[in-house]
């Protein structure tokens, strides 16, 4: 038996390649048991049943939610289905409540607090759990790989060698534990007696005001907090629709193949997949009940049909040309600007952007697509000036958990919500409460609040504190770093080809970290067919087996087979030849490179760093390897998994 200091010593400190449990209980060590019982999940249950009674929670409800956490963290880790788990496990972590009846006796709770416990059952669970509600298909966890749609996990997975972060990126243990923060207050709060919408909208707001201090806003301009980027897009569209005209929109989007996949969709009015962030089933490309039928979409490329980019005179141009025709035509413009795309491109320069607003006035919308989030609170303001509209995510560069948009309104926008209605389709999509309390336009949608999404939220904000507690002169030191180490690993991988990106310039006030490349896209010459790159079917394939332990298949090479390496989801582009189209793949620098990943907490500053980039080394090692050994892995096809299988045993 351990001791409370002993366990809570292991609690702090967990292993990168160790069970969960750690990082599940690090806002609960300070509140173990003296003789805390050593199965994690026990040991789960009495820590957190500790520290809901010590946070006003009757003893007997503090026990019974304690319970249903531990039971859903025990069905995560596949290695704690014990014999001897306790008879709660099974009907606490079902979806669904077991029924008063069934609580009462369990954990001898008055008919009061049984009834209160099946009430609240859907917001009771661990981190990891309610942050998957509150998205749309995409987030939704494969039960064979114990991974979302993008290849990771809103659990810490510490032994993953991730620089994906243009995609999506797996919680880390610091994020975690700041979800799991905000996830035990309202857990208690609930317990308490709080109604549901109160502590679920506590969470929310706390959320908003980290954007919004994080971000820099000033007072009248508000947050809009959505699910994904995909979900701002369609805000943006519904913002438009308050402006106060009744003419037909023309949406002007930049490069929208490097975007995301349901921006077109969105940005029209339209499902984008099918079913939605708040679990409505909808059908994917029909119309959203409310916005404007007769949209439509000026798409302005920034790659030839070579997959070069354009030049930017010419794309600029060519926008100008767009925004000046649909003006004279009778239409409401909404011009988006980039920064960044999915390949690290930034169009067009907000000097142009200010040009436009000087020449045209308010006669159009800005909206600037900056989900990517790789710019700092200084270039963020000068958007806002210019009375854009700003889409960010926590998921991208922040690396928080997957998930987790926002719409940053400057004020003359935001004024729109003082009036009018939103489109009746957003209810699907949105809350009251991810608005300001003070919109009346938004008084149509449901009253309940996104909890899955504000969890999310909490988890990038901790990366994002992180990130700006280092100095903006270290974080250009660093990025330059990992650029030579890229090009390196890049360099010594015959067939692969790093794509040239423009220089980043925004204004003379841009922080020089933030005018480095962040993103780095390459090809990937097909070994069977060495005429051409990759197609994007087989850059997938590159990807997933990244993410998988290929020690099985290559035995001989199983030091390097073994390694999950998680990068940035191919990009369809133009062949070099111009014939069809090749997967580019993407490694990308995110904030916790800057920061520090958790799991490298116990090295130096510089030998942190050396890890961190003897890690692109491995990416490349293994996409090597998978180049060399293409036959036998299309016959096998092995399948990606939350642990590799060293850790699995």
């Amino acid at each position: 038996m351990h001791s409370a200091t002993q366990l809570a010593g292991k609690i702090a400190q967990p292993s990168e390649t160790g069970p969960n449990h750690a990082t599940e209980l690090a806002v609960l060590r300070n509140h173990l048991p003296q003789d805390a019982i050593q199965h994690p999940l026990l040991l789960h249950y009495e820590a957190e049943s500790a520290w809901l009674a010590a946070h006003g929670v009757e003893p007997g409800l503090a026990r019974a939610a304690a319970a249903r956490a531990a039971a859903l963290f025990a069905m995560d880790e596949a290695d704690l289905q014990a014999a001897e788990a306790p008879l709660w496990r099974a009907p606490m972590a079902a979806e669904i409540s077991p029924g008063p009846l069934c609580l009462a006796r369990l954990f001898g709770l008055s008919a009061a607090a049984a009834e209160l416990l099946h009430e609240v059952w859907g917001l009771l669970g661990t981190a990891a759990a309610l942050m998957e509600t509150g998205g749309d298909i995409r987030l939704a966890r494969d039960p064979k790989t114990a991974l979302n749609g993008y290849g990771c996990s809103h659990r810490p997975r510490p032994w993953a060698i991730t620089f994906a972060s243009s995609t999506a990126s797996s919680s880390s243990a610091r994020g975690y534990v700041a979800a799991d923060r905000a996830r035990l207050a309202v857990t208690a709060a609930l317990l308490r007696g709080a109604p549901g919408r109160k502590a679920v909208g506590a969470c929310i707001a706390a959320a908003r005001r980290g954007v919004a201090r994080g971000f820099g806003l000033a007072a009248g301009e508000k947050i809009v907090l959505a699910a994904s980027g995909t979900d701002t897009e369609l805000l943006a569209l519904a913002l438009t629709h308050l402006a106060g005209t009744d003419k037909p929109v023309l949406n002007i989007l930049i490069a929208p193949e490097e975007t995301g996949r349901g921006v077109p969709m969105a940005a029209r009015g339209l499902h984008f997949a099918v079913d939605t962030a708040l679990g409505h089933d909808v059908t994917c490309e029909a119309p959203i009940e409310g916005f404007r039928p007769d949209t439509a979409l000026a798409n302005i490329a920034l790659r030839d049909a070579f997959g070069t980019v354009r030049a930017m005179a010419v794309v600029e141009a060519e926008i100008e040309a767009a925004l000046a025709a649909a003006l004279a035509a009778g239409k409401r413009v909404i011009l988006h600007g980039l920064d960044l795309s999915k390949t690290g491109l930034l169009a067009p320069s907000p000097a142009f952007l200010a040009r436009l607003r000087g020449v045209y006035g308010e006669a159009f919308d800005i909206v600037l697509d900056a989900c990517q989030a790789r710019l700092s609170p200084i270039s963020v303001r000068a958007y806002l000036d210019l009375g854009a509209t700003v889409l960010v995510t926590g998921s991208k560069f922040f690396t928080g958990p997957p998930f987790a948009g926002a719409a940053l309104l400057p004020e003359p926008v935001a004024a729109r919500l003082q009036s009018g209605v939103l489109p009746t389709g957003l209810a699907a999509y949105f809350n009251r409460t991810e608005f300001p309390a003070d919109a009346p336009a938004a008084r149509g949608l449901p009253e309940g609040g996104n909890y899955g999404l504000a969890l999310r939220w909490h988890a990038a904000l901790a990366e994002m504190r992180a990130l700006l507690r280092v100095k903006p002169a270290r974080r250009a030191e660093i990025l330059s770093g990992f650029a030579q180490a890229v090009e390196q690993g890049i360099a010594a991988a015959p067939g692969l080809a790093l794509l040239p990106q423009p220089a980043i310039f925004r204004t003379e006030a841009d922080e020089p970290w933030e005018r480095l490349p962040s993103i780095f896209t390459f090809s990937l010459r097909a070994p069977h067919a060495p005429e051409r790159c990759l197609t994007p079917a087989e850059a997938r394939q590159v990807y997933v087996w990244l993410n998988t332990d290929l020690s099985a298949c290559l035995p001989e090479c199983s030091e390097i087979a073994a390694r999950i390496c998680h990068i940035g989801q191919p990009v369809p582009l133009a062949q070099p030849q111009g014939e069809g189209q090749m997967g580019a793949l993407r490694v990308s620098a995110g904030a916790r490179l800057i920061s520090g990943e958790p799991s490298h907490r116990a090295l130096g500053p510089k030998a942190r760093l050396g890890q961190e980039f003897a890690d692109i080394g491995v990416v490349f090692a293994k996409i090597r390897l998978i180049l060399a050994s293409w036959t036998l892995l299309s016959e096998v096809n092995p399948s990606p998994s939350y642990r590799p299988r060293r850790v699995s045993e």
